[in-house]
C-alpha cells in the first residue's frame, strides 16, 4: 500500500502572485517579492558568504524542478539554480485572503478560508482595552507590556528587563492575524504562559484572530534573551474538514511534524513531534522507515520563517536551503517505490524585501516518486486532492489531483 509525505519549508515563496499589489509590508506593496529568486540573487552577487559561499547550492530541489517552478511562477530564471527536472513539478497559487500560516496550511489540505482575518492596526497601542483588562484578570497582573506591532526578538530586547522587574506579560501582534504573548519561562512559568494563551484563544477566535502563540524566552537583561523551542499556537479550527480528516476518516495514521499540530488544532492527526528543524528533520527520516502502509506524513519545517524570513538575513535563508537540501537527498535514497512525496510553502518571506512580514507569492510544488511532469500553475487545494487520490481516500475539497 503507498504512503504519502506532504513537507512544507515554510515561506519558501518563489514570486509571481497575480495579486501581490493587494497585500503590504508596511505602506509598500508585495508587487516583486520573490523569496528564493531574490535569495539566489544575493548568492550569486557574493552578498550572501556568512556562514557559507558563493552560488546558492540545491541540487536535489532543483533536479526536482525547484528552478523550473521558480521560472513558471514569476517567469524570472533564478542564479544557479538551471537544472533540467527530474521531477514534477508546479507552481500553486492560493485564493485564500491572507499570507499567513493557516491561510496557506488550510488551503494546501483542500480547505481556502471562507472569511477575512481580522488584524489589529499598526498603531500604539493596538489592542483595545478590554483584550488588555482580559489579559490582566487571567494573568493576575497589573498591566501588559509591548501592545503594539513588532517582530519577535525586537520586542524582547525592548522589553525584556521590563518583563523581568514587573512580571508582565509581553503582548505584540503583526500585519498578520495573530496575537502574541511572550513570557519568561523561568520566571514567568511556561505553564502559567501556556494557560495564559488557551484561555485568551476562545475571545481572539470569536475576532477572527487567526492563532494566540505564546513565545516563551529564557535568558537576563545582561546576558540577552533568546525564545526557546517551546512555543505554542492555539490556532481557530479548520471551517471544514481537512486533508487530515480525510485520511483519518478513511482509517489511516495522520503523523504530524512540527507545528502541523497547532495549526489544525490537532483535527485528524494520531500523534505530532516538536522541536527545532534538525530535530523535524530526523524524526520525518525516522517516519520514511517507519510509517505505515497509507499513512499521511504531515511536517512543517518553520526556520525558513522564523529564524532568517522575519529578520530580513538572506545569508541564513541560504544556508538553512542548502541544509534541508542536503538532507532531501538522503530521504529521497530511502523512499519506497509507491511513495508520493510533495514539497511545497505556505506563503513567501522575502528576507531581501523591506519590512518584517509574509510576502504574497505562488509556491513550488515539488513532487518525488511519479517521475518528470511539468505540471503548469496549480491551485493550493489541488495538492490535497492529489495526496488523496495516491492513498485511494476520498477528497471532498475543490481540488483536482495533478497528477
Amino acid at each position: 500500500m503507498t504512503r504519502a509525505f506532504l513537507v512544507v519549508i515554510d515561506s519558501v515563496g518563489i514570486g509571481g502572485a497575480p495579486d501581490a499589489d493587494e497585500f503590504f509590508n508596511g505602506d509598500v506593496p508585495d508587487t516583486g517579492a520573490n523569496t528564493l529568486g531574490h535569495i539566489a540573487a544575493e548568492c550569486a552577487a557574493g552578498r550572501a558568504d556568512t556562514g557559507r559561499k558563493g552560488p546558492l547550492h540545491l541540487p536535489t530541489l532543483d533536479a526536482l524542478g525547484l528552478g523550473a517552478a521558480v521560472t513558471l511562477a514569476s517567469g524570472e530564471a533564478p542564479a544557479g539554480l538551471t537544472a533540467t527536472p527530474t521531477g514534477a513539478f508546479a507552481a500553486a497559487t492560493e485564493v485564500s485572503r491572507g499570507k499567513d500560516t493557516p491561510s496557506g496550511h488550510w488551503e494546501i489540505a483542500g480547505v481556502p478560508v471562507p472569511w477575512d482575518w481580522h488584524t489589529f492596526p499598526d498603531t500604539d497601542p493596538c489592542f483595545p482595552n478590554d483584550m488588555v483588562v482580559q489579559v490582566c484578570q487571567e494573568a493576575g497582573v497589573g498591566g501588559i507590556l509591548g501592545n503594539r506591532h513588532s517582530s519577535g526578538t525586537v520586542i524582547l530586547d525592548e522589553e525584556g528587563a521590563r518583563h523581568m522587574k514587573t512580571g508582565w506579560p509581553i503582548c505584540y501582534t503583526s500585519a498578520d492575524s495573530v496575537f502574541q504573548i511572550a513570557a519568561h519561562e523561568e520566571t514567568f512559568g511556561l505553564e502559567r504562559l501556556l494557560d495564559l494563551c488557551r484561555a485568551l484563544a476562545p475571545t481572539l477566535h470569536a475576532m477572527k484572530i487567526g492563532r494566540v502563540i505564546a513565545r516563551p524566552f529564557v535568558g537576563d537583561a545582561d546576558a540577552g534573551f533568546i525564545r526557546t523551542p517551546h512555543r505554542r499556537d492555539f490556532a481557530i479550527a479548520p471551517p471544514a474538514p481537512t486533508l487530515c480528516d480525510w485520511v483519518s476518516g478513511a482509517g489511516k495514521k495522520v503523523h504530524a511534524v512540527g507545528k502541523i499540530g497547532d495549526i489544525f488544532s490537532m483535527q485528524g492527526i494520531d500523534d505530532v513531534v516538536k522541536g527545532k528543524d534538525v530535530d523535524l528533520m530526523a524524526h520525518l527520516n525516522t517516519l520514511v522507515d517507519e510509517a505505515e502502509d497509507g499513512s499521511l506524513t504531515f511536517a512543517n519545517f518553520v526556520e525558513f520563517d522564523s529564524e532568517y524570513g522575519h529578520r530580513r538575513d538572506p545569508a541564513g535563508y541560504a544556508r538553512h536551503l542548502e541544509w534541508f537540501d542536503s538532507e532531501l537527498a538522503k530521504i529521497l535514497l530511502r523512499m519506497r517505490a509507491d511513495d508520493l512525496m510533495i514539497i511545497t510553502a505556505d506563503h513567501g518571506n522575502d528576507p531581501t524585501w523591506i519590512g518584517t512580514d509574509h510576502t504574497r507569492e505562488r509556491v513550488p510544488v515539488l513532487v518525488h516518486g511519479v517521475g518528470q511532469k511539468d505540471l503548469g500553475r496549480v491551485a493550493f487545494v489541488d495538492i490535497a486532492a492529489t495526496i488523496a487520490a495516491h492513498l485511494g481516500v476520498p477528497s471532498h475539497g475543490s481540488g483536482r489531483t495533478f497528477l
